[in-house]
């Protein structure tokens, strides 16, 4: 079942710590709710018995689970440092906004940085020449292990055709290399 625009999807936690997703009627796990949340659903988790919010805290939970589990830490321990120095400071009410503000700003820059080099490949003749290079390799992978590129080539060439020419190249180093080794 597809969230419409704007939905807030209602996520009970129950007191055995089992989530339940009241939009697909089933238990979900953490993981669930951090694909949701990178996949830009918005949720809302209440405690199943008193009803309370508990979306900040869960929230915090997973990025814990992310910071342990995969080895890579986001999260500096100077950062964590000065945010925990920050609590009780009278400037702890601007914090959220000033971290929020400076996400935002990051991922509009990255999304920015994104496109101009897109674009700036578009009309470099080099980085044509390494997308072309590219190409020739996919092939060339794709003709040693079928099925790995499934995709169609960019030239007007038939992926059979390109196939058929680097089989014949291969062949012929290979005999070469025949030669070579008499």
């Amino acid at each position: 079942m597809a969230q419409a625009k704007g939905d807030t999807v209602i996520i009970k936690k129950y007191a055995n710590r089992r989530l339940y997703n009241t939009q697909s009627s089933s238990y979900i796990t953490l993981e669930h709710l951090a694909k949701m949340t990178r996949e830009g659903v918005e949720f809302k988790v209440l405690d199943a018995k008193t009803g309370a919010d508990i979306t900040h805290q869960i929230l915090t939970q997973i990025i814990m689970e992310e910071e342990s589990s995969t080895g890579e830490q986001m999260l500096p321990v100077n950062f964590l440092r000065q945010l925990i120095g920050m609590y009780g400071n009278s400037m702890q009410s601007l914090v959220p906004h000033y971290l929020e503000a400076s996400m935002d700003n990051f991922r509009s820059n990255q999304a920015k940085l994104r496109e101009a080099f897109e674009t700036s490949l578009g009309n470099n003749p080099l980085a044509k020449l390494a997308q072309r290079n590219l190409e020739m390799f996919k092939a060339a992978a794709s003709a040693l292990v079928p099925g790995l590129n499934d995709s169609k080539p960019a030239s007007g060439e038939s992926k059979d055709d390109e196939i058929a020419q680097l089989r014949a190249q291969m062949a012929a180093m290979q005999k070469k290399l025949d030669e070579l080794s008499k």
